[in-house]
This record gives C-alpha cells, structure tokens and sequence, in this order.
C-alpha cells in the first residue's frame, strides 16, 4: 500500500507535522509504504491558475502546471491512501494546504452533468487540523462548518475522508518571549505533557487502521 502523507504547516517538529509522522508511521507499522512531502519546502507554487488544461485531451483530469506541487499531485494520484495536516489559521487551513487543495480538486472536476468527477479511484483521506483554539469551540464560532465543507469536497473528489481535530495546542516553547498574556501557560505545557501523547497515538492507531481497514 502506497501512502501519500503531507504536512502543510511551515512548522516542521511541532503539533502539525509531529501528527501527520505519528500517522504516517502507524501505516509503516502495518507494511505500508509512505512518502512524506513538507509544502513550504517545496520549489515555489501556487493555487490553481485557471487554466483550464486539465479539461482538455490528452490531459483531462491532470493538473499540468509544473512548479513545486507537481510531483506532491502526481504522488497522490498513485498513491493508495492520503494523509494530510493543517494548522488553523485565522478561522481556516493554511495557504499552503489551499493551494493544493484547489489544484487536486479542480483538475477532477468535470463540469458535466455525468460524469461530474475525472477521479474515479478513490483512496481514504485523513485530514488533521490543528489549532490554538480548543475544540469545544469549533461548532459555536463556525470551524466545524469550515472543516465539514473540505471533507464534502475530498469525499466527493478524492475519497472518503476522516477528520482529526486536535485543539488547545502549545503553540511556542516560551510564551513570555512574545508577551502573550491571554493564555495559561502553565495549562498549555501540562497539556502539552499529559494529553498531546495521547493524540500522537491516536494519530498513530488512525495511521495503522488506514491500512489494516481502508474506509
């Protein structure tokens, strides 16, 4: 079993990056094979261009556009699985993870009554988010309104697709450094310590299932 897994935060190390390697191990764990892409290492790239390429033969549901996320697509659309992280910036996912967001679905979408999808293998998504905010708060500020539209869409367009929410993260090893005086952190690094273990491992477990017992 191949495996696609991608960290689209700029944080390499920390709760993003540290989830998606914990998943991606687990389906190690379980003899599959992985390849991990960090998308502000990558060469330069964009969001979709609009170029409409892809709705053409002999390219007809392939992104042409050869810059940094070219071989990321060309990887998933082997791959037999996708693994992908983003933290929550200012309500929504990365401007990284947009970027490939709008360019892995885009190039499946028809604009057809039938077929509506040029994507007709579809391979389980894990989508992890990441985030200050703790998720008790995600339904009543509009997060998991947010978060729901991009799984319709991976569902519809890549595969069924499970969400890992993990809130209430540490964002920076001294708080004091940046005079942030809103947050409890002592609270922050407790959590950090006792519970954050215990998401890695389910980020783990989730990894293992994805290829023990696909969705």
């Amino acid at each position: 079993m191949k495996i696609v897994a991608i960290n689209a935060s700029p944080r390499t190390g920390w709760n993003t990056s540290t989830l998606v390697q914990e998943a991606a191990k687990g389906a190690q764990a379980q003899g599959a094979e992985v390849q991990l892409f960090d998308l502000y290492k990558l060469d330069k790239f964009t969001g979709c261009i609009s170029c409409f390429a892809c709705k053409l033969s002999p390219n007809e549901g392939k992104c042409v556009c050869k810059d940094g996320l070219a071989p990321v697509l060309e990887a998933i659309r082997n791959a037999d699985a996708l693994i992908i992280g983003t933290p929550n910036y200012l309500g929504d996912v990365s401007a990284g993870f947009r970027a490939l967001y709008e360019r892995l679905i885009f190039q499946s979408l028809t604009y057809k009554k039938s077929p509506q999808s040029y994507n007709d293998r579809k391979i389980p998504v894990l989508l992890i988010m990441t985030s200050n905010a703790d998720e008790a708060f995600y339904l009543p500020i509009g997060y998991k309104k947010m978060l729901k539209g991009y799984q319709q869409t991976l569902d519809t367009f890549v595969g069924n697709t499970k969400l890992m929410i993990v809130g209430n993260t540490k964002q920076v090893k001294d708080y004091s450094r940046f005079g942030w005086t809103m947050f409890d952190t002592q609270a922050k690094d407790e959590r950090h310590e006792k519970v954050f273990p215990r998401e890695r491992k389910k980020a783990f477990e989730t990894g293992e299932k994805m290829v023990r017992e696909p969705w």
